[in-house]
């Protein structure tokens, strides 16, 4: 196993500190889905918890030391379910939770932080105006600043979900992961090929929010001025250098989807699994639809990684037309 910041004997000890409502999620094969994509696919579902993504697990961690450090107060920039997540983690164990979002997130990720006793701070911009924003509270303030993907916390909380996949390999051979800033690629990347590396791992991401997969592909970080999709929570322009530098360990591919592709995958989701989900989360289906003779025959694995969606834009993109079945 090359070495990555990562420890799988940390992952392990991980899950006596996550609360248990983030842990063991569903897994199971979905046949409704399988006609319309060609191959097999099983869903990993992260979104039946109290904060409806899986950031819950690395938010745990952080929380958790920093209550054991006697520490009181914590800062993070946050796309909607990182701060959620973060939230929830610290309300349960006394900490000030600062979240800084970009005030175009979307409301109902807005709304649930302040639901959940943070103080949340708005900045005009994206998220990277946001990471900069709560650096200098943390800087000012000194407290703690939760960077997702650059804190081992989030990653190896996040890689709790490998070890689950690992459990059921070899019954697929293919996983399909939403990248963002790299937190849940590395880590259950990180995961699958040491426990399971039979297993192709194939990171996704939008066309409009490209920085992570071009950097994984030219070996550099490599930034944007700017991001274009609906998948906000995965929407970054700078890369972070210790996390593309994991990411090159465990990726086998990274792949950009069209916004049509992630909309249509967000239609299967509800049309034939029941769920309603965020943008990111339906990247793994669109990669199938792009290229349905990659993985005819196969078996995929998708992580249905958050369902924290605004839904006055779910029923404008679901409902404007049909899936392309071509």
């Amino acid at each position: 196993m090359p070495e990555t910041r990562l420890d799988t004997a940390r992952i392990r000890a991980a899950r006596r500190v996550i609360d248990p409502v983030f842990l063991d999620t569903p897994l199971y094969r979905c046949e409704a889905l399988e006609p319309g994509l060609g191959c097999a696919v099983s869903i990993k579902l992260e979104t039946a918890n109290p904060v409806r993504s899986f950031k819950g697990r690395g938010t745990e961690l952080v929380a958790s030391l920093l209550a054991d450090a006697g520490r009181r107060a914590v800062v993070c920039a946050s796309a909607g379910n990182l701060g959620q997540a973060l939230a929830w983690s610290g309300r349960g164990r006394g900490l000030d939770v600062t979240v800084v979002a970009s005030r175009f997130a979307p409301a109902a990720k807005l709304d649930r932080i302040r639901a959940l006793d943070a103080r949340l701070e708005l900045v005009d911009g994206d998220f990277d105006t946001a990471r900069e924003r709560a650096a200098a509270i943390a800087r000012h303030d000194g407290v703690r600043l939760v960077e997702d993907s650059l804190d081992i916390e989030t990653c190896e909380g996040a890689a709790t979900i490998g070890l689950e996949l690992a459990d059921a390999a070899p019954s697929f051979d293919t996983v399909l992961i939403a990248l963002g800033g790299g937190a849940m690629a590395t880590g259950v990347g990180h995961v699958l090929k040491a426990l399971a590396p039979g297993v192709e791992v194939i990171c996704v991401q939008p066309l409009g929010a490209p920085a992570m997969t071009y950097s994984w592909r030219r070996r550099h970080v490599v930034t944007t001025d700017s991001t274009d999709t609906i998948a906000d929570g995965v929407a970054g322009r700078r890369p972070i250098p210790a996390v593309l530098d994991d990411l090159l360990l465990v990726a086998d591919d990274a792949v950009l989807v069209r916004e049509s592709s992630i909309i249509a995958g967000m239609r299967m989701l509800f049309d034939h699994a029941g769920l309603v989900v965020e943008p990111s989360a339906a990247l793994g289906l669109a990669a199938v639809l792009e290229d349905r003779p990659r993985f005819a025959g196969r078996h995929v694995a998708t992580i249905v990684c958050g369902g924290n969606v605004d839904m006055d834009a779910y029923l404008r993109w679901v409902g404007a037309s049909p899936i392309d079945r071509t």
